[in-house]
């Protein structure tokens, strides 16, 4: 088949296996250097994507990602139905739902604790779309208005010794009323009716009343709620959709890194610096090609030498030693991304073969998600990495003289 001639000498140069034999295993160290780094970058970032995603979808999922509240007052938000009609429709809002909020404390027997206490409307179908399923007792639609039922994590009823049935002591934080003996907090008893694990802090920290039964013990006037919490498609487009609502609008706009954002950029700090230290560990293999050009170039002086005098320029010499160069770049990208995509799939089957079972919150096996654009880029960088390292030896190759080559032959 026709190749044009600096292809088919490259690619002649790249798979012969004659020559030095040293040169040859400095080539092959390369190609394999390059493989495994791709390997373990598209392992290591999909399993990095796979504790993110969990992070995410079991913390963000049960808290406000974005929350709307009147600008003059924090604690109450009125014709909140009103609000809702005029916020902007983005395609990112998967939906709004009212929400009544405030800290408190959880009083059973001896034992305290500080809790978000979250206030929802599952009768009104107002229930974060996360939590729908995280129920292990009772259900969401035992939170009626009026019943004072309470919904608390796995977790905190664990830790607290506390079962469906249980009454518990709610002290709210808002609703204080001004005495003669000073400030009486606004408490009551609610009775827990279920159980939710989101596998997460949320389990300790985050529990939910029924919205009617919150504003009454924080003495909200009736009809009105703390503001609307916003549920996105993608919780990470929270800064900009809480951007562009506080452009258009007039009210407080806040979203959920007020809160969590410190957690989540520990995690992407994390992510970044593992990325780093696996492409050095590419870039070392790619620069590990020019020492093997560098050899090859010394040994086909020769050859090199003769094709000049047979016409080649010196530009189609150059061509001839970069594509040699890119060949262990792209068939070591190519072999390591189908090594690490196997990997991935296959990495929790292949720990339970070696007996590390492992158990990541309420799910089994290490959390995986493969992000095809990450796994592109890694192997775009890696070919780059190795064409950079092969311009200087292929710029060497293109100047060499075939006097001085030939002169004792």
């Amino acid at each position: 088949m026709f190749q044009p001639v600096v292809l088919f000498i490259g690619l002649r140069y790249s798979r012969a296996r004659q020559g030095s034999a040293f040169t040859a295993f400095i080539n092959r160290f390369a190609f394999a250097g390059i493989a495994l780094g791709v390997m373990a970058l598209v392992v290591v970032m999909s399993v990095m994507n796979g504790f993110e995603g969990q992070l995410k979808s079991r913390i963000l999922g049960a808290v406000p990602q974005v929350t709307v509240t009147d600008p003059d007052s924090s604690t109450q938000l009125s014709n909140w139905q009103e609000v809702q009609q005029q916020l902007p429709e983005l395609a990112t809002i998967k939906g709004s739902v009212p929400f009544v909020q405030t800290q408190g404390i959880l009083q059973i027997s001896d034992k305290m604790s500080v809790a978000n206490i979250q206030g929802v409307y599952p009768d009104k179908g107002a229930l974060p779309p996360s939590l729908t399923d995280k129920m292990v007792a009772g259900n969401w639609e035992s939170l009626e208005p009026g019943s004072y039922h309470l919904v608390i994590g796995q977790r905190l009823a664990q830790k607290q010794g506390i079962a469906p049935g249980d009454t518990v002591r709610v002290i709210a934080a808002q609703g204080g009323v001004y005495t003669p003996f000073g400030l009486v907090p606004s408490q009551r008893r609610f009775v827990v009716s279920g159980l939710f694990a989101m596998g997460s802090e949320v389990d300790e920290s985050v529990v939910f009343a029924h919205g009617d039964d919150l504003a009454r013990l924080i003495r909200l006037p009736e009809g009105k709620v703390t503001g609307l919490q916003l549920f996105l498609n993608d919780a990470f487009d929270a800064p900009q959709v809480a951007q562009t609502l506080r452009n258009q609008t007039e009210l407080s706009v806040d979203d959920w890194r007020q809160s969590y954002g410190q957690l989540f950029e520990a995690v992407g700090m994390e992510k970044r610096m593992m990325w780093l230290m696996l492409a050095l560990i590419i870039a070392v293999a790619a620069f590990n090609t020019l020492s093997a050009l560098v050899m090859v170039i010394n040994d086909k002086r020769h050859d090199i030498a003769i094709l000049q005098t047979l016409g080649l320029s010196n530009g189609r010499i150059r061509t001839v030693f970069l594509l040699q160069g890119l060949y262990n770049g792209v068939l070591g990208s190519l072999l390591g991304i189908i090594l690490g995509l196997l990997l991935s799939w296959y990495l929790n089957d292949i720990l339970d073969l070696f007996g590390a079972h492992i158990v990541s919150g309420t799910e089994e096996g290490l959390p995986i998600i493969i992000n095809l654009f990450q796994v592109t880029a890694t192997a775009v960088a890696a070919i780059l990495l190795t064409l950079v390292a092969t311009l200087y030896p292929a710029s060497q190759a293109a100047h060499v003289q075939p006097s001085e080559a030939l002169r004792y032959d």
